[in-house]
């Protein structure tokens, strides 16, 4: 079972972004997953569309709203860059710096031309299956559609109340939705976000189509407690592996 994640959100420039496209899919990933522990990886290129970003500006709180207290996350979120792993301890020992301590000149560089990096690194808390989690390939790899949340929550009392809501409500909302492959509770050992929810589609119309966001008051009520990472949820279809 994969229960480790680590994810990086990242933005790259126009100068140099297809150079580091082809590096990344053609050398560093098949090369990383050569790693110990390391099960797959997928890198996945968000939709940043004035209109999204306009509507999960209305119903959200982020934490680089204005007056919200941001201790400097930064905001990438052109790009999401997962790998997995069966334990989070795959991605600490070796952990990120020591990793990058390591790397080579090529890299260095190549790794250099991010902007805007952020990472976490999750253990999984708990995972419901859709309708289509026999499609998820290769191996374990996440479906080809993904919306990744990560959140805090804005004060400790209200934490008890959003663990009900994804067990009670939320997580078993997505088992019989049309296009679902799963969705992931998670939390983090390492990163600015302590809670995450990572939703698994086949398309982007069947998020257009299918994805419920409820109206019911105790949603309302848990959505509003939360404040979320720049950009968050990101939403976007996977371009590595095809």
């Amino acid at each position: 079972m994969d229960r480790g994640m680590w994810a990086t959100w990242y933005d790259l420039p126009e100068d140099g972004k297809e150079e580091f496209l082809a590096w990344l899919h053609e050398e560093y990933l098949p090369r990383t997953l050569q790693r110990p522990g390391y099960l797959w990886a997928c890198n996945q290129q968000n939709i940043m569309t004035p209109e999204r970003e306009a509507s999960i500006h209305s119903r959200l709180v982020h934490v680089d709203d204005p007056g919200v207290d941001n201790p400097g996350v930064p905001a990438g979120n052109q790009y999401l860059l997962l790998f997995g792993a069966e334990s989070p301890h795959t991605f600490v020992d070796p952990s990120i710096p020591e990793l990058r301590a390591r790397a080579d000149a090529r890299t260095l560089e190549m790794q250099g031309l991010r902007q805007n990096v952020r990472y976490c690194i999750f253990l999984e808390e708990e995972r419901v299956n859709g309708p289509e989690y026999k499609s998820r390939n290769p191996g374990l790899t996440p479906g080809p559609v993904i919306q990744f949340g990560s959140f805090n929550i804005n004060a400790l009392e209200n934490e008890d109340e959003m663990g009900t809501w994804y067990s009670r409500s939320r997580l078993p909302l997505m088992r019989p939705m049309p296009g679902c492959v799963g969705a992931r509770k998670l939390v983090s050992i390492v990163g600015w976000a302590k809670h995450a929810i990572l939703y698994e589609f086949l398309t982007l119309e069947d998020v257009d189509n299918h994805f419920i966001d409820t109206d019911e008051e105790f949603s309302h009520r848990v959505v509003a407690n939360l404040v979320h990472a720049p950009h968050s949820p990101s939403l976007g279809a996977r371009i590595w592996p095809a």
